[in-house]
């Protein structure tokens, strides 16, 4: 069984009642004769004393990370409680046996709490049967031996409360740290695909740019010209989509239109591949996970069109109907196996994105047969901001 933490007050204010309640008997007058003898009374408190220094070394021990079995001695405990019974002389310290149990239901569970409860009776009952054999035809003998055991089940009842509220908070705090491990691991993967989705897609625009530059500088310096321009104007977007997914962190996102998106994927390098984009139909109804899943697809299909196929033209159409919203992205370029084991990042994030708002993602492709991305989004999911 796992290592509970005994209730703190418990022990320290039965305590403190016996000890209140043993002096005022005995300075009141009320013990029979003429009292018991100074020693006695000081042995007694004594005894409280020392129980209250082995709850403080205890509740040290286990501040300081002790194991708490080592920080509970049940047999000096014991011997301390019988001690202080036996010096008593008012019959309130017989109270204390209810700790014994109340102690050892946190540290050995319920089946050592209960044979504790019951030694507890037996051992008042073998004392009333020694030192007074008709103690059962006396009501105040009868009436102790009741309270001692409406104490034990209250004390094993508040034990086990206590033992449940902690296994509650135990649990509540394990599925509090998944869930931050979760959500940590969910942003990190969103961070990724973002990452990919749009730094990503630039850098292929401005590689492709500058292999154009490269390769037409001398005999078509026009051309070249007009890729390094391109060129710039992909950093510059690329630099946009940084400060967007800044803005996004900080809950400061612009959410643009989907339109206007897929029209600046067709700016995005004009000479190779040629890119038409065509959208019917309004975005009213579709929230910006739906949109952002519908760019990010295009974008990938792009960039694998330019980076991968080699495509000379790239088509992509949007379709938003009332129930769902419909892409397809389709180029000229080499193709690849879909099912192929090879599957990039770009693939892997772009059908995450995707999966979470609903969507599914079909790919239709072979070797020298070109590449038809499909993507569907059903209207109406809320997962996450459009970056």
């Amino acid at each position: 069984m796992a290592a509970y933490v005994p209730v703190p007050w418990v022990s320290p204010l039965l305590y403190a009642a016996v000890l209140v309640g043993g002096l005022y008997y005995t300075l009141a007058g009320l013990a029979p004769g003429t009292g018991p003898p100074f020693w006695r009374t000081a042995g007694f408190a004594a005894g409280l004393a020392a129980l209250v220094a082995l709850e403080t070394v205890e509740r040290r021990g286990i501040r300081r990370g002790i194991p708490v079995r080592a920080c509970l001695p049940m047999a000096a405990r014991t011997g301390l409680i019988t001690g202080v019974v036996a010096l008593d002389t008012s019959g309130l310290a017989q109270a204390l046996f209810v700790l014994l149990p109340f102690t050892a239901y946190f540290v050995y569970g319920r089946g050592v709490a209960l044979a504790l409860a019951a030694l507890c009776v037996a051992g008042l009952l073998t004392g009333y049967a020694l030192t007074e054999p008709g103690w059962h035809r006396e009501v105040e003998r009868v009436a102790d031996l009741l309270m001692l055991c409406v104490g034990l089940v209250l004390a094993l009842s508040m034990a086990a409360v206590a033992i449940g509220e902690q296994r509650g908070r135990r649990a509540l705090e394990r599925y509090a740290a998944q869930v931050a491990e979760l959500s940590a691991a969910a942003e990190r993967n969103r961070l990724a695909r973002d990452i990919h989705d749009s730094l990503a897609h630039h850098l292929t625009a401005v590689s492709v740019q500058l292999q154009i530059a490269s390769e037409f500088r001398v005999l078509q310096p026009d051309s070249a010209q007009r890729a390094v321009d391109e060129a710039r104007l992909s950093v510059k977007r690329a630099l946009g989509d940084v400060r967007q997914s800044v803005r996004a962190l900080r809950d400061e996102e612009s959410h643009r239109s989907l339109t206007a998106m897929l029209a600046g994927l067709a700016r995005d390098g004009e000479d190779r591949p040629r890119v038409t984009v065509q959208v019917d139909g309004t975005e009213d109804g579709y929230g910006p996970a739906e949109l952002t899943a519908l760019y990010r697809a295009a974008q990938e299909g792009l960039t694998n069109a330019r980076r991968h196929a080699q495509a000379s033209r790239v088509t992509v159409e949007v379709v938003l109907a009332a129930d769902a919203a419909r892409l397809v992205v389709t180029d000229d370029g080499h193709g690849f196996t879909p099912n192929g084991a090879a599957t990039g990042f770009g693939l892997v994030g772009m059908r995450e994105r995707v999966n979470l708002v609903g969507g599914s993602v079909h790919i239709d492709s072979g070797p020298g047969k070109g590449t038809r991305l499909t993507v569907t989004v059903p209207r109406g999911h809320r997962e996450e901001g459009l970056t």
